[in-house]
């Protein structure tokens, strides 16, 4: 393989860590802040909730995009990443000032800010920077909320469900095609050459076929590295600076998943991430 093909392939398990170390290092003041996605982290049914409401999200974009109504699919993801940037600074601002006002200031106008740029200048390298943000600060979220048991649950389920949505309903590719036709920055863009503009090329077909860059969904980084901060926060042992075995076992194991998951997606088909990456967490 030439150098700019092997660029990309570096990339991607290079942004994986770049995740699971930024959730890492976000966890402490998210739990300072008090910011929980479940009241209780030890529970069974946390995972079963998570799902529910991932099917009925799912069911009604799959809606959005059947009526044509793509429009809507952006609003909502804006609504979404606005807020998820609100917790991830205001757990920031928590740390850094004492003064409620500067607390709520240094939560909503660095948002406000972020969530412009990514829709004013959706390009793949201003996509990529802030989406490494988001999937860092809500892996931290749901890794705190959410102890080993739960977690390997949640990511077993979720496996299976997207190797179901990809290889048999097929839905999940009807997903991703109606996201990225609303140039929504929720998916990760990896360029094969050089002066790739997504803003003007977009990615080409998600199906099989060539494509100008590759895509990666938000949760093919979050899903692991939400395991990587459970370990980290609810396992007590030996560490390397802050992070513990079991936290870097778990950051090994998916690196190692996402690499071979890479040998299958480079021949030019789409795959589900979820079972390669989340297994190798695991």
């Amino acid at each position: 393989m030439k150098i700019p093909s092997i660029l990309p392939m570096l990339a991607m398990p290079l942004m994986l860590l770049i995740v699971e170390i930024g959730a890492i290092m976000l966890s402490l003041p998210m739990q300072d802040a008090g910011l929980s996605a479940f009241e209780d982290p030890s529970s069974v049914a946390n995972p079963f909730i998570f799902i529910v409401i991932l099917l009925v999200f799912t069911a009604f974009l799959l809606l959005l995009i059947r009526f044509r109504l793509t429009r809507f699919i952006g609003i909502i993801i804006a609504i979404s990443i606005f807020f998820t940037f609100v917790y991830i600074f205001g757990a920031l601002s928590y740390a850094l000032f004492s003064d409620p006002l500067l607390v709520l200031a240094g939560s909503v106008v660095p948002a406000i800010l972020a969530t412009l740029l990514l829709y004013l200048y959706p390009e793949w390298y201003v996509i990529d920077t802030l989406g490494l943000l988001i999937a860092a600060g809500a892996a931290s979220i749901f890794g705190i909320s959410l102890e080993i048991i739960p977690v390997i649950i949640l990511l077993i389920i979720l496996a299976v469900y997207d190797a179901i949505s990809v290889y048999k309903t097929k839905h999940m590719i009807t997903l991703a095609e109606g996201v990225v036709d609303t140039k929504s920055p929720i998916l990760f863009i990896v360029p094969k050459r050089r002066g790739y503009s997504y803003r003007k090329e977009g990615v080409g077909p998600i199906g099989e076929g060539e494509r100008s860059a590759f895509i990666m969904g938000m949760g093919d980084l979050i899903m692991p590295a939400v395991l990587v901060v459970s370990a980290n926060v609810f396992i007590q042992g030996m560490r390397i600076g802050p992070v513990t075995l079991p936290a870097l076992g778990a950051m090994i194991g998916s690196v190692a998943g996402l690499s071979l998951l890479l040998v299958y997606v480079n021949r030019g088909k789409p795959h589900a991430g979820l079972p390669p990456i989340n297994g190798g967490a695991i």
